[in-house]
């Protein structure tokens, strides 16, 4: 039986409704988006409202919960003076936990070498072990991993694995029966199925954090899959990084993983309602009995030794977008360099127009970028930007191979390091957290290895595209935030 055709004052009352859904979600819950996006998505509901207003209570939801965000401490201690200041009063100010020095950090760009890490990592919990990945693949690497979690679970460790359950869409199950079987307790992160209604089908956790006894983390760009260690067969595995940190950053990254626990849970107010209180509960046990707090360092470290970091995270469960705010005051105070590694690069506005003014002004800009990532729409996507950075003076080389690492040097006071793309979705809708390192021998590092990678890449042009080309590149541009 067909369905009655409504009449145009139906049809004209739809629409309007469906407008209305739209403002009300967006303007009353505060949920800013990037200006190609609200045209998309206004545009999509006028145009055909019985398809667009169903996509946008789907996948429209930018933030889970806006609490109010709650200032933090600023570093104490002889070495807080290392961090710049314009980054730790703005992290403070946008609620994240303070940098403190660490009792080791080591970085790690081969894939061999990661994968021991995190094998060592796995080995040596005791009590706790807790890992938050967006895959875990149906292959090799994804079968070692399952089957150190089952180890320790079975000698006794309490395990949790949270994986996303958009991005092991094809593998979240594989290792099923293994982990159950071993008491390895497991959790899909906002399954697709799950809650479309509430609109957070398009809200993905893209942290990856394997923290153990609270003590140790390893972290990084590197999902748990073979591409990212050893390479897919006749492939080399991709350019990456990665890091372990013995300290405050596994305390810090423990009550992240928390707070995601419990939203996969489905508890609705979790969760960063509560990151406060963790992290003032945190420095309270840091401040009291932790090895690596400022005080109980060696005295004869000078500042430059000191492991200084700390957790930049960002998503739907924090009130502010703190990546984008630090990467946009990063354009604005960096006096001398910028060092990128992105493998997807399409930013909003504001970050664009903050890295060409860096540029004009005489900023030496370094942007790594893959000729060719494993996402077509995301080299479309980026065009326009790239051209434009180029014709401002920036050294965008693209690599000939799989370039998947995530890194960001500001002069030699900051560097970055995690799971964040600089592109759209990664700052403004994903579940990401980035490390801040301060130290001068990580800054080093990572200004290192960009370098160093760097020239095995061509530059890239500012050569107009073809009409036919520049068309594909706004279209695809237009809904990239999406994407």
């Amino acid at each position: 039986m067909s369905l009655p055709a409504l009449t145009p004052l139906e049809h004209a009352a739809f629409v309007a409704a469906g407008l209305l859904t739209y403002i009300v979600i967006t303007r009353v819950r505060r949920q800013r988006r990037h200006p190609y996006a609200a045209l998309a998505w206004v545009m999509g509901i006028a145009a055909f409202p019985y398809l667009g207003l169903p996509l946008f209570l789907v996948f429209g939801t930018r933030k889970v919960v806006r609490p109010a965000t709650q200032r933090q401490p600023m570093p104490a201690g002889p070495w807080a003076a290392m961090a710049p200041d314009w980054a730790t009063r703005l992290l403070a100010a946008l609620g994240a936990a303070g940098a403190r020095p660490q009792a080791a950090v080591r970085f790690q760009a081969e894939g061999e070498h990661a994968l021991q890490a995190v094998q060592a990592v796995i080995g040596s919990a005791r009590h706790t072990l807790d890992l938050c990945t967006y895959v875990l693949g149906d292959d090799e690497v994804g079968a070692l991993i399952a089957a150190a979690l089952a180890e320790r679970a079975r000698a006794g460790v309490r395990v949790r694995l949270l994986v996303d359950s958009i991005g092991s869409l094809k593998s979240a199950h594989s290792h099923d029966e293994l982990l159950k079987r071993a008491g390895v307790h497991t959790r899909l992160f906002m399954p697709a199925l799950g809650s479309p209604g509430r609109g957070r089908v398009n809200l993905r956790n893209h942290r990856k954090l394997l923290i153990a006894d609270g003590a140790r983390v390893w972290s990084g760009g590197r999902n748990l899959a073979n591409e990212y260690f050893i390479g897919r067969v006749g492939e080399p595995p991709w350019l990456d990084l990665s890091f372990t940190a013995e300290g405050a950053l596994a305390a810090q990254a423990q009550a992240l993983f928390d707070g995601d626990w419990r939203i996969a849970r489905g508890a609705r107010q979790a969760l960063r309602l509560g990151y406060a209180e963790r992290l003032a509960r945190l420095d309270a046990e840091l401040d009291a009995d932790t090895p690596c707090h400022a005080d109980t360092l060696p005295a004869e470290l000078l500042p430059a030794d000191v492991a200084l970091a700390q957790w930049v995270p960002s998503g739907p469960d924090f009130h502010e977008d703190i990546l984008h705010a630090l990467l946009v005051s990063a354009a604005f105070h960096a006096e001398q360099r910028l060092l990128l590694a992105t493998p997807y690069f399409v930013p909003d506005e504001g970050l664009q127009e903050a890295l060409v003014l860096a540029a004009k002004r005489g900023l030496q800009i370094t942007l790594l970028l893959p000729r060719q990532s494993n996402h077509r729409l995301a080299d479309w996507a980026r065009g326009r930007a790239v051209r434009e950075l180029v014709e401002a003076g920036v050294n965008v080389r693209l690599l000939p191979a799989m370039l998947h690492a995530k890194a960001v040097v500001v002069d030699d006071v900051l560097a970055l390091c995690g799971s964040a793309n600089l592109d759209s979705r990664s700052l403004f809708i994903n579940y990401e957290a980035m490390a801040a390192f301060y130290g001068r021998a990580q800054i080093d590092w990572l200004a290192d290895w960009i370098t160093r990678t760097a020239a095995d890449g061509e530059p890239a042009s500012s050569k107009p595209p073809s009409w036919l080309r520049d068309i594909g590149e706004g279209i695809v541009a237009t809904v990239a935030f999406q994407l």
